[in-house]
């Protein structure tokens, strides 16, 4: 499965992971990406899209 959202572009995030003794690991955040049918373009399209993106009604969602 697609790690980027289609609309807003949101993808995975790289950083470094610290412990309670600061000792460090390198480790990725993921967007929480859903696969929906939507309307895009008058037509019904399945697309990955993020759930903020879908909280926020920038997808109208295809029944």
């Amino acid at each position: 499965m697609s790690k980027k959202c289609e609309i807003c572009g949101k993808g995975v995030v790289f950083g470094v992971q610290y412990s309670h003794s600061h000792r460090q690991s390198k480790r990725t955040w993921s967007p929480n990406i859903r696969k929906i049918k939507a309307i895009v373009k008058g037509t019904p399209r399945t697309i990955h899209v993020c759930a903020r993106c879908l909280r926020s009604g920038k997808v109208q969602r295809a029944i």
